[in-house]
């Protein structure tokens, strides 16, 4: 009803006719440019820049719109959601609530069953687990062991290292033969049951 009025009014204003009621609509004396016509001379050389813009607070901006479009999406998906329940439930009824039940039963026979598995996992993982310690504790006294052995060799190379200082060698003999004569030591002596020497002889 309004859409001729306001296109009759418009033809009037255009072409400076009295529109309804009498009412004169002058023509507008400023026209608008047509796409071929060239710009003015005033802005015949203007290069239009964009404003600076902070790459800090673009960044900010962005991640805010970010956040604001994934929320947004989030909340939509959710009333989507809960809206397409509320019709299904409304149009079928007892047969939503029966699945809805059947859901819930099979969500508590899984529940079960992934607490029984757990347990069985957790049993098999503290057997493993003891066993490693006993392989570990069998190896370090493995290694004990060992160690054990090589200080008790590195002894016995050390005594015999000690002894062969005492032995007498062609180069040492003369040596030797000077020393016991330079020091004569007598054997011939008796003992008690205590390890005392009781009685010795004495040297010629």
């Amino acid at each position: 009803m309004l859409r001729p009025l306001l296109a009759l009014r418009g033809r009037a204003a255009l072409l400076g006719r009295p529109g309804p009621a009498g009412m004169l609509l002058a023509a507008p004396a400023r026209g608008r440019k047509s796409r071929a016509d060239p710009p003015a001379k005033s802005k015949a050389g203007r290069v239009k820049k964009p404003p600076p813009v902070d790459p800090a607070e673009l960044l900010v901006v962005a991640e805010r719109y970010l956040r604001y479009r994934q929320v947004v999406r989030a909340l939509r998906a959710k009333f989507k959601e809960e809206m397409l329940r509320r019709q299904y439930e409304e149009r079928f009824g007892a047969l939503g609530q029966r699945r809805k039940d059947a859901a819930a039963k099979e969500h508590q026979q899984l529940m079960a069953w992934n607490d029984a598995e757990n347990r069985r996992l957790q049993e098999r993982r503290e057997e493993r687990l003891q066993k490693e310690a006993a392989v570990e504790e069998q190896r370090r006294l493995q290694g004990a062991r060992e160690q054990a052995i090589l200080l008790e060799e590195f002894l016995k190379e050390k005594e015999r290292e000690e002894e062969a200082k005492s032995f007498i060698t062609p180069e040492n003999l003369e040596e030797r033969i000077e020393e016991c004569l330079d020091n004569p030591r007598n054997y011939n002596f008796a003992i008690d049951k205590e390890g005392r020497v009781a009685k010795q002889s004495v040297l010629p």
